[in-house]
């Protein structure tokens, strides 16, 4: 508890039956970060939610996204339902990180605080089972595959709002730079849609001091890559959002030979359908024109990623009103959109709800050892800050009891 008090979120009204179990709780999440598990291999750490959700007396059904988490607890007479949502995948990093708990997978690594997100639950949980001051019934969902794999997709094709019918469901994750003790919510678009392309330019290979001899690859995809920047300048309104980035370029093997193709990836982000249908169009038309005009072919195929998160004004409302009673009005900040993508987008199309950020501070609160990078997301030296756990957990239980309140 010495890092609680060192930490602004003092006046935060936290709830004592949460507190007097943060060092177990921290215990937890640090094993969980020791143990990191790829997308749908998240057996170890959906044992254990399992495991801990059964001690406290919560009916456990498991599988749905192949390795998803689905505990419910209901309290009173009401039909109504809600759902929180963490997710437990890790990132296929190296960590950096060299305190006890860094993980013992080399490769894979909880960069993106998943490890936090599934304790902050697991602790709501807990309380709630032991107090349920609700009347209705509350599903706990931990996630699998959210970074890249579309758990959230998965576990609602396996049937995840059909067995456990809920009216709302909610989401939450941390963010470094938004300092401890506050929150961000806002209405509407708070992270991008993402599509995913491969383009291959087909020439022909020859020897370097030769090029006339063959048609090479290299100074259209250059070109290609210079056009694709009027995409988002001089094709799209400025006033919307986009993101166009191409992250590998493959072409060669040897210096002194021409290639025969050259291969290149990216991403696309937007928070518009129309707009990321702008954006293929014309990459599509550049990357056919040009490769013509330089008597080349070239194929562009693009793959659906997730889509945009878009908070509903009513439960993005409540939210805040719980929030603001937790750590102050002040303390509830605008939630600025930002173009990193998030599968719960797929829970927010099925049904009303919110995604909202929690405050991991600027990177204080690492242990020594830690790596000589930032504590950003997907960086390869963050850590979640176990100072936010019961903050979290407090305002998932007070979600809930909001949601849910007992008839006076």
């Amino acid at each position: 508890m010495d890092e609680l008090t060192k930490q602004p979120m003092t006046q935060a009204q936290l709830l004592p039956g949460i507190v007097a179990e943060t060092a177990a709780i921290e215990d937890l999440r640090r094993d969980i970060h020791a143990h990191p598990e790829l997308c749908f291999e998240e057996l170890r750490t959906a044992e254990r939610v399992a495991a801990a959700l059964q001690g406290w007396g919560i009916p456990v059904h498991r599988g749905l996204g192949k390795t998803g988490v689905v505990g419910t607890i209901q309290a009173g007479r009401s039909a109504h339902a809600i759902g929180l949502r963490a997710d437990m995948d890790a990132l296929p990093i190296l960590e950096q990180n060299g305190f006890a708990h860094a993980s013992v997978y080399l490769g894979k690594m909880h960069a993106c605080g998943h490890d936090g997100h599934t304790a902050m639950l697991l602790a709501a949980a807990q309380y709630l089972a032991r107090h349920k001051n609700f009347d209705g019934t509350v599903h706990l969902i931990f996630q699998p595959a959210e970074e890249g794999g579309g758990g959230a997709d998965a576990m609602i094709k396996d049937g995840l709002f059909d067995l456990f019918p809920m009216q709302a469901v909610y989401g939450m994750h941390n963010w470094p730079g938004i300092p401890v003790g506050q929150f961000a919510v806002g209405v509407g678009p708070v992270m991008a849609a993402f599509d995913t392309f491969r383009i291959v330019i087909r020439g022909k290979g020859c020897h370097a001091a030769l090029p006339h001899l063959g048609l090479d690859p290299v100074p259209v995809a250059a070109q290609i890559i210079m056009a694709f920047q009027t995409i988002l300048t001089r094709s799209a309104n400025p006033l919307d959002a986009g993101v166009l980035s191409i992250t590998t370029v493959h072409v060669g093997e040897t210096k002194n030979v021409i290639a025969d193709s050259c291969e290149m990836t990216g991403t696309l982000r937007t928070f518009s359908a129309e707009l990321m249908a702008l954006i293929q169009r014309r990459m599509a038309d550049i990357v056919e024109h040009t490769c013509l005009a330089h008597a080349m072919t070239g194929e562009i195929e693009f793959t659906k990623g997730y889509p945009a998160t878009v908070n509903h004004p009513e439960q993005t409302a409540l939210c805040r009103q719980v929030m603001a009673g937790i750590v102050g009005k002040e303390n509830v900040l605008p939630q600025q959109p930002v173009m990193g993508a998030e599968d719960f987008a797929y829970m927010l199309q099925q049904l009303p709800g919110c995604y909202c950020f929690i405050g991991n501070g600027e990177g204080e609160h690492r242990l020594p050892d830690h790596g000589a990078g930032p504590c950003t997301l997907h960086n390869a030296s963050y850590d979640f800050n176990d100072a936010i756990l019961p903050l979290g957990a407090t305002y998932w239980v007070r979600l809930v009891e909001t949601c849910l309140a007992v008839a006076e």
